[in-house]
Formats: structure tokens, C-alpha cells, sequence
């Protein structure tokens, strides 16, 4: 009962720290754009050097995580923490729209730097039966994120400062949490290398190919969702709803973890980056019905939020004691990706329409089911799976 109950304690608490991470401070930049360009006199083209920004410092976070996560996760955390609280309470406080993009961009290095972080801790503190699916549920934490963004968004706005105040405090009540739950590692194995061989990397060029393709065709949604929303008609609280959506269709990767955990990574990286590009197909072509829009949301947040544990899941299938490491270099890949896919989104979007970008999206998601099976994936010799039964 008590080993059951510290790992239901770390999980809520490592699934705190992304949700903050993540949804409350990385992705909620865009819900609060338009009311910060209003009150601080932010032009678009500065709003998007600071979207640059905030990818470029998330990328540095999850490099520093690859280096250093196997040896100090609990120092990561205490980063992670406290760049996203900073940030979050500079963003808050900013008089100017410098401080503004200056805080902003530093908030969104603690996403990078918690989540190799906690894939460390998850590891080490439970058997491997059970880290798998553990690290699904933590990973998920982006969706009630974006849930509890949305609905400040919508309880708050036009008082954004507010919004990054709440973001603030409970960004430091995460990584206390994670810090309190964290007694150690359990597993005898453990991690003594920082770097992993040559051949790791041989073998991840195929995820790393798909995680690119994945970022590349997310961006469209992720950057013109709301905008392809509210030019349908549907209206600026309705394209707040669906945001909501698309953070419950985050949250409802808990529910799922089992199901997913019975199959093996390549399996779950095919159906859930298949839902990602129907919905983002959906989006593109129903963005004028609001019950469509709502639902492909939906599909949309479970989609992609599913298939970055699916990468988690399939890195450390190659290697578990590289897992930090492959956590980290995926996601700077992902995030990579849609770096490049939003410049070329914004390009295209008056040239095609909003139909036709999304679906150009959709179909270099797609491509990144084909690009997982190149280089040579598969698992590292003596790996152990962690997808049994609990």
C-alpha cells in the first residue's frame, strides 16, 4: 500500500510539473498574445521573435537535460521550476514589452528541462512494469495544462497579468511536490553513463526523422488553429473552447495509458500520430461547425500528446538507460520541427487556404509514421521492455 501510494504521489506531482511546464506557461504564450500586443503596444513581428525565442530556450533546456538528466534529475527539476517561475512572474510584473519577451522566452526553458528530468526520476523510483505506463500519465500533464490555461484565459482576460501570477505560484508548488515525492531510485541499475554510443545514435535516426515530421506537421494547428477558427465564424470564445477541447483531449491520454501500454511503440506511434493528422484534417475542413471543431480538438490534444509518450516509450525501448537522453533529443527535435512547420504554415496559408494548409500538414505527420522504421529501430541488445502487465 505504501509503495502504491508514493508512486500515485510522484505521478500526480510529476504530472503537476509538466501541466505547468508546459500548459500553463510554454503553450499559453498564444492565448494571451492578443490582449498583451493590446496593452503593451507588442507588434506581430516581435510576437513572433519571441515565439523564436521561447523554442530556441526550450531546445537549450532539453540539450542540458540530454547532458546532465542521468546524473542530477533533482537539480533539473529545481531549474525547471524555477525558470518557468521567473519567467512566469516576469511576465506578470513586465512594464515594457521587452521584459515581456525577455520573461516569456525565459519560462519556456523550464518545459525543456522537466521532462528528461522526470523521465530520470520515473525510472529510478519504480519498477519497470510500471514505469512505462507512469511515464504516459506524467507526459499527459500537458493537457490539464492547457485546460487550466484556457479556463484562466477565459475567467481573467483582459487580465492577463494575472494569469501569469497564478502560473507563477503553482509552478513552484509543482517542483516541491516533485521534489517531495522523489525518495530516490529503486531499481538496481543504475544510470552511470552521460552520453550515450555511436550506435544509439544510429539507431534513434529513424525517431528522430519522425519527431521532426511530427513537429512539422502539428505546427499548423498548434500556430493558425485559433486564427482558422475564429476567420470561420465560430467566434473568440468558442476558439478559447477549443483549446479547452484539445487540453482534455490531452488529459484523456491518462485513461487510455493502459490500452496503449499493451501495445508496443511502433504500434502507438501509428495510431496516435494517425489521429493527429485526421484531426488536423478535420480542423482545416470543419472549422466552421463548432461541434466538428470541438471534437477534432479533442482528438487533436489525445493525438499528439499520446504520441510524445509514444516516443518516450520508444526511446527507452532502444535503450532504458539512455532515457533521459532520447527524451531530450526527440522533443528538441519535435519542437524543431515545428519551429520550421509554422514558418511554412504562416507562408502558405494565404496562397492555399485554410483547408489546404492543414491538410499539407496532415499529410507530413503521416510521413513521420513511415520515417520511424528507417535507420534501423529497433531495441538496444539486453534492453528489458517496460510494457507488462502492472
Amino acid at each position: 500500500m505504501k509503495r502504491s501510494f508514493s508512486k500515485f504521489g510522484l505521478a500526480a506531482a510529476g504530472t503537476s510539473l509538466i501541466a505547468v511546464t508546459y500548459g500553463l506557461v510554454r503553450l499559453a504564450y498564444g492565448l494571451v498574445l492578443p490582449d498583451v500586443q493590446a496593452d503593451l503596444h507588442l507588434g506581430t513581428v516581435a510576437a513572433g521573435w519571441i515565439s523564436s525565442g521561447a523554442s530556441l530556450l526550450y531546445c537549450v533546456g532539453a540539450s542540458v537535460g540530454f547532458f546532465v538528466a542521468a546524473r542530477v534529475p533533482r537539480t533539473l527539476v529545481v531549474l525547471a521550476a524555477g525558470t518557468a517561475a521567473v519567467g512566469a512572474a516576469g511576465v506578470a510584473l513586465s512594464p515594457t514589452a521587452a521584459l515581456f519577451g525577455a520573461s516569456a522566452v525565459l519560462a519556456s526553458a523550464g518545459a525543456g528541462l522537466a521532462s528528461p528530468a522526470l523521465v530520470q526520476i520515473v525510472a529510478r523510483s519504480m519498477a519497470s512494469a510500471d514505469a512505462r505506463r507512469v511515464q504516459t500519465i506524467v507526459n499527459a500533464g500537458t493537457g490539464p495544462g492547457l485546460v487550466v490555461a484556457a479556463l484562466l484565459a477565459v475567467v481573467l482576460l483582459p487580465d492577463w497579468r494575472a494569469a501569469w501570477a497564478i502560473s507563477a505560484v503553482c509552478a513552484v508548488l509543482a517542483g516541491i511536490a516533485v521534489l517531495g515525492t522523489d525518495h530516490g531510485g529503486t531499481r538496481s541499475s543504475a544510470v552511470t553513463v552521460t552520453l550515450p554510443p555511436g550506435a544509439w545514435f544510429r539507431r534513434h535516426r529513424g525517431l528522430l526523422a519522425a519527431a521532426l515530421l511530427l513537429g512539422a506537421g502539428s505546427a499548423p494547428v498548434w500556430n493558425l488553429g485559433r486564427t482558422v477558427l475564429v476567420d470561420a465564424g465560430v467566434g473568440r470564445t468558442v476558439s478559447v473552447v477549443a483549446w479547452i477541447a484539445l487540453g482534455i483531449g490531452g488529459a484523456a491520454v491518462v485513461t487510455t495509458a493502459r490500452w496503449l501500454d499493451a501495445r508496443s511503440a511502433p504500434a502507438a506511434w501509428s495510431i496516435t500520430v494517425m489521429a493527429v493528422a485526421v484531426a488536423t484534417v478535420g480542423i482545416g475542413v470543419g472549422a466552421g461547425s463548432v461541434p466538428v471543431a470541438l471534437v477534432m480538438c479533442a482528438v487533436f490534444g489525445w493525438g499528439y500528446t499520446a504520441a510524445t509518450g509514444a516516443l518516450i516509450a520508444w526511446t527507452t525501448d532502444l535503450d532504458p538507460d539512455h532515457a533521459p537522453a532520447g527524451t531530450s533529443m526527440l522533443f528538441v527535435t519535435l519542437v524543431l520541427g515545428q519551429a520550421a512547420g509554422a514558418a511554412v504554415a504562416g507562408s502558405v496559408l494565404t496562397a492555399v487556404g485554410p483547408a489546404g494548409t492543414m491538410v499539407a500538414g496532415a499529410v507530413v505527420a503521416v510521413l513521420g509514421v513511415a520515417a520511424a522504421g528507417l535507420g534501423g529501430v529497433r531495441r538496444t541488445v539486453g534492453a528489458v521492455r517496460q510494457d507488462g502487465p502492472s
